[in-house]
């Protein structure tokens, strides 16, 4: 069945080839499908960047299901590399992220993501395609959800709900994959609530992997900025990939000003308080989210801290993340139980 859909979308993409290759910005309301922005579009059974779109990838993704990635970027002018890292892009520029699984029958695999350029509808299911959209006002997030035979993604404000089941390693889990609501999308976008704007996690000077490739594509100026460690690659110091995974899947709350400033945890790459990273650290409030432990961190003992009981649960109130995912990232979880425990020390209990 999925075959013969595709077929007609075939069809479909050959009538669209008329359309200008060009990206659409709309500058005040959102189009009720994403196919009306023209960053992506279905070419010979795949769904591909159009409109002046660029693919890139990032060195520390943030765990989201096991999902893969499809990120693109438009600009209409190259953004400008701030201090910090992060791009000034200029009203008009458009991101993308969609988020797909490999597929075999009913059960969507847990492979690696390879970074695809082009998605190949055949193999694959595709769920969503989230936008970050950089309007007069600032960011703003447009989310678009992809029906069941991946020929339109249309516009859900208001967030959705799919049952998966995610097959790999000898097991299946059923799950709930959740479509965040635009409250939600300010989860993770707003790191500063004192100004509560919108700004993209990915799309940054030390995120990019091909930096030198977003030069010549005209979408930053220039890639004189370090690179973030990226956090799968054994070969670097445990430590190091421990700080960046923590840095791209939990900072952007724990951190001063963040949302969970209140948590007194700074996650960031950059902060050097070892207290304030965890390290024998009381939580502010006892509960269901310290799973019986003392501190978010007690050197050499991963199994008496707090960061490694949530990070494992999968329970509301006691998971963290507490957005963006339904399962625990078990690779994630074995990189910062090992750095916890070659950790010298003691808390004193």
């Amino acid at each position: 069945m999925k075959r013969l859909i595709l077929a007609a979308g075939l069809i479909l993409s050959a009538c669209s080839q008329a359309a200008p290759d060009q990206a659409v910005f709309h500058a005040e309301a959102n189009p009720s499908t994403l196919a009306e922005w023209n960053v992506l579009k279905i070419d010979r059974g795949h769904l591909v960047p159009t409109g002046g779109s660029v693919v890139y990838d990032v060195s520390a993704p943030l765990f989201t299901d096991y999902a893969h990635k499809m990120r693109t970027v438009y600009t209409p002018q190259a953004a400008t590399v701030l201090a910090d890292g992060a791009l000034d892009f200029p009203v008009g520029s458009v991101l993308s992220k969609t988020f797909y699984y490999p597929e075999r029958e009913d059960r969507v695999l847990k492979t690696d993501d390879q970074g695809l350029g082009a998605i190949d509808l055949s193999a694959h299911r595709i769920i969503e395609t989230r936008l970050l959209v950089r309007r007069d006002a600032g960011w703003q997030p447009v989310s678009y959800v992809w029906n069941a035979s991946e020929s339109e993604a249309r516009l859900k404000r208001t967030g959705a709900v799919i049952a998966l089941t995610l097959s790999g390693e000898a097991r299946n889990d059923p799950f709930a994959y959740v479509v965040p609501n635009e409250n939600q999308c300010a989860g993770c976008h707003v790191t500063d609530m004192r100004t509560k704007a919108f700004h993209p996690l990915g799309a940054t000077a030390p995120q990019f992997q091909d930096r030198g490739k977003m030069v010549v594509a005209g979408v930053m100026r220039h890639d004189a900025f370090t690179p973030q460690l990226d956090y799968r690659d054994e070969t670097l110091p445990i430590a190091d990939r421990a700080r960046s995974y923590l840095a791209a899947n939990c900072a952007h709350c724990h951190q001063p000003d963040g949302p969970a400033d209140t948590s007194g945890l700074d996650l960031r790459l950059d902060a050097v308080d070892e207290r304030a990273m965890g390290r024998c650290k009381p939580p502010i409030a006892a509960g269901s989210g310290t799973g019986g432990h003392l501190y978010s961190i007690v050197p050499g003992a991963p199994d008496r801290s707090i960061m490694t009981y949530r990070m494992a649960s999968t329970a509301p109130g006691a998971m963290m993340p507490e957005l963006g995912r339904s399962l625990a990232h078990a690779e994630g979880l074995a990189l910062i139980r090992g750095w916890i425990a070659e950790m010298d020390g003691e808390c004193g209990v």
